[in-house]
């Protein structure tokens, strides 16, 4: 299995010196039974006070407070993880959730909360009616079903890589017919969440050793997939991007009910409209 390394370089910069306000930087990768954290190093550029927290997702926090003024300014991260996760997962899904439609004990319906409705406005049910197409019967699968739609999501949305901040809704990318990675990982959550089941969306990277999947750039790039809840199996990784399922090839960041809680950085500055020159960001995933 990979042991990688990882650095991810955010630059900012201004056409005069500005005040930075705090920045707050999502970056240190999740760990699980299947992603080890073998060393983290985080720089930043002017000198800044970094403090340390964990949200409500139990996600890594850090925030950059700085004084003064500077015309740039450098967030980067340098780590080396160990990637044990299978290419092809088997999952231990309880016996009462392996049909749909199952339902969520009511300490699992609880804890899940918000993760298990939509998110966005559907006043006219397109999405509901949308993702009711790939519900052959009742009862059917759940882990095909699941499988049913991420395929659907691929097949019905092109990927298109966007620089632009935001994300579009899933009903905007399903009238668009197209999107980034963080497009359709909105949509697909958003279309298993209509279904009744537990989603979380997820950023972080992409390792693509045969440069062969989508969402990457050279040999890596900062990614968005969707974990699914299944009782017994626990949280499920989809890339509905790349048809691919199981956590093989996806290094987690941060896991959050919006897209927007997942931002790697985010922070503002204090100047003259206009002051802010570029954002650059460079994201490299390679072998050790």
């Amino acid at each position: 299995m990979p042991v990688l390394n990882i650095t991810h370089r955010t630059e900012y910069r201004y056409a005069s010196a500005v005040a930075p306000g705090p920045h707050r930087m999502m970056l240190r990768p999740r760990e699980t039974r299947e992603l080890r954290l073998l060393s983290f190093d985080l720089i930043v550029q002017p000198e800044a006070t970094v403090t340390w927290s964990h949200d409500v997702g139990g996600n890594s926090v850090a925030i950059a407070s700085f004084s003064g003024l500077t015309d740039t300014l450098l967030i980067e991260s340098r780590l080396t993880v160990d990637l044990s996760a299978q290419a092809w997962p088997v999952f231990d899904i309880a016996a009462e959730a392996q049909r749909y439609p199952f339902r969520y004990s009511d300490e699992d319906w609880t804890d899940l909360g918000a993760l298990a409705r939509p998110q966005y406005a559907d006043m006219q049910g397109r999405l509901s009616d949308w993702v009711e197409g790939f519900v052959m019967q009742r009862s059917t699968d759940t882990l095909s079903l699941l499988q049913d739609v991420s395929n659907g999501v691929s097949s019905r949305i092109s990927y298109q890589s966007r620089e632009v901040e935001g994300t579009q809704g899933p009903l905007e990318t399903l009238d668009l017919g197209w999107g980034s990675c963080r497009d359709i990982a909105v949509l697909f959550a958003e279309a298993v969440r209509t279904l009744g089941f537990g989603a979380r969306i997820v950023s972080g990277y992409l390792f693509d050793a045969s440069l062969g999947l989508i969402g990457s750039a050279g040999a890596g790039s900062t990614h968005a997939w969707v974990e699914v809840f299944v009782p017994g199996a626990g949280w499920i990784s989809f890339d509905p991007t790349n048809r691919s399922m199981g956590s093989a090839n996806l290094i987690p960041v941060a896991a959050a009910r919006h897209i927007t809680q997942v931002a790697p950085v985010t922070g503002s500055f204090v100047g003259r409209p206009g002051d802010l020159l570029e954002m650059a960001v460079q994201v490299t995933v390679e072998p050790a």
